[in-house]
């Protein structure tokens, strides 16, 4: 049985995350799901982020205003700030007192950053990997040193 009884793992990228549950005796089971549909589609599809431009006087020359962002990094954290609710929504309702983070850096940056409080001062520990593709019954041996240290 885990040192934290009501221990929540999110394993998370950039398109799914999972909120999973440690069910004692180096077990786990999954508990909810979510999937980015956005993340999915092309580059085009999610909408145009030309920057504007500029027509100097006597000259035909246009000049970009602003840098282009890349529509699906912007996903991305739409995406981890969407998941990062969820969880500050499970704090608020004390469905936790531990929680684990396992995610890629590009991931994990904003999903912390949009964690309140509440939530934050729970995590006992963060994996910056891609675990997601990871099956169920292999994650376990990843999380159980955090679980021993903390």
């Amino acid at each position: 049985m885990p040192k934290h009884s009501r221990l929540l793992i999110v394993v998370a990228d950039a398109e799914h995350a999972r909120f999973i549950r440690a069910a004692g005796h180096g077990k786990v089971h999954a508990e909810t799901a979510f999937d980015s549909t956005a993340l999915h589609k092309q580059s085009s599809d999610l909408g145009a982020d030309r920057p504007g431009a500029s027509v100097h006087t006597g000259s035909t020359a246009h000049h970009g205003l602003a840098p282009r962002h890349d529509l699906k990094e912007l996903e991305t954290v739409k995406f981890a700030q969407f998941v990062a609710l969820r969880i500050n929504a499970a704090a608020a309702e004390d469905a936790f007192d531990a929680l684990v983070l396992v995610a890629p850096p590009h991931t994990l940056e904003p999903l912390r950053a949009a964690l309140d409080s509440s939530a934050d001062a729970r995590i006992i520990g963060t994996i910056s990997k891609d675990l997601v593709k990871t099956p169920i019954g292999a994650l376990w041996p990843h999380i159980e040193p955090l679980i021993i240290a903390s």
